[in-house]
């Protein structure tokens, strides 16, 4: 078991997600355990970290007004506040997108030598692009893809919507290949849709991803490793109101998350063993959730992978972890001193 200190929880990103990014980190730190750590909040966008509030063990929050915010110095990740210079013991990264999901922050933590909570900067940046991703796991052969396109911006547009509407059945899922959060996704029914979804999508990233739409259930299951083993929670049917499970059925209330999932044993059995196989394949850490669809006919389809899932007081793992009647501040401890 490592034994930290001092824990620096990031937020904030570069991406669209910036604002659910920072809901999701300041959740994290008033949830670590304040008997056992001091706590830093450093909001992180285009390249300008500051410190946002800190937390001594058994003392009150500390937050710092715009402008007076202390500036992290990059050279080391410390901060000196009130002329002490803290250094950081552990990092829990909770940046939604680029630079955390994308293996960058990781890379620059790598090479300082300060553990951190997600995984490797390597399996970061093939998890965060969902072709990169897809592409990978359909090698595996652990669990069915859908049928996809891949574009680049700059691609013959009318060429490209030919060859998937030769190929591929609607409606279909247009999306960037990084991002996530919905953002800069469509479900397109009608090929004269098509092009106009894709240069949407541009809007968020240089490659694009077309899906073939897959009829059935969505679940997602969260997996983690502590002690060497890895875990699973329990898995969450997603019902939305919408098209989809856009922007605005996660964030606005427009779906129900029904945590455990009503599936067949068999089902919830087979979902949480694909996790942990795709979970090992990838050589992830930390918490991980992965989404499926459930075909009745067809089986079990794989969605995506998300390497930092949101940790809102709404959001899903938060949610599994409540329904496996298990305490969150203890589950961040695990991961932190034992992941």
């Amino acid at each position: 078991m490592a034994e930290y200190k001092t824990i620096a929880v990031i937020y904030g990103s570069d991406s669209s997600e910036w604002e659910v990014s920072c809901r999701s980190g300041e959740f994290t730190a008033s949830r670590i355990d304040g008997d056992k750590f001091d706590v830093y909040e450093i909001f992180a966008r285009f390249g300008r970290w500051q410190l946002v509030a800190y937390k001594k063990k058994d003392a009150m929050r500390v937050p710092f007004p715009e402008g007076a915010r202390p500036e992290i110095d990059k050279t080391d990740f410390s901060v000196t506040v009130l002329g002490e210079k803290v250094k950081f013991d552990y990092v829990y990264i909770m940046q939604h997108g680029a630079p955390g999901e994308s293996g960058q922050i990781q890379g620059y933590l790598e090479m300082l030598g300060i553990p951190f909570s997600t995984c490797p900067s390597s399996v970061s940046a093939i998890a965060f692009d969902k072709y990169a991703c897809k592409s990978y796991i359909r090698d595996l052969g652990i669990v069915k893809c859908a049928p996809d396109a891949f574009v680049h911006k700059g691609a013959d547009i009318d060429a490209f919507t030919a060859q998937v509407e030769a190929n591929l059945q609607f409606p279909v899922f247009v999306k960037p290949t990084i991002g996530g959060s919905s953002f800069g996704v469509t479900k397109v029914k009608q090929p004269s849709e098509l092009a106009t979804a894709v240069k949407f999508a541009f809007s968020e990233g240089p490659t694009v991803l077309v899906e073939q739409g897959i009829s059935g259930r969505e679940l997602t299951c969260a997996a983690y490793r502590t002690s060497g083993v890895v875990h699973t929670l329990p898995l969450i049917e997603i019902i939305t109101d919408n098209e989809y499970f856009d922007y605005d059925a996660k964030y606005n209330g427009h779906s129900q998350e029904v945590c455990p999932a009503e599936v067949p044993e068999v089902v919830k059995d087979l979902v949480q063993e694909t996790t942990v196989r795709l979970y090992d394949s990838l050589d992830c850490s930390g918490v991980v959730r992965m989404d499926y669809i459930f075909s009745e006919k067809d089986g079990l389809y794989f969605l995506e992978v998300n390497t930092i899932p949101g940790m809102t007081s709404a959001s899903l793992v938060p949610k599994m972890v409540r329904t496996a009647g298990m305490d969150f501040t203890e589950f961040l401890t695990d991961i932190i001193e034992n992941g």
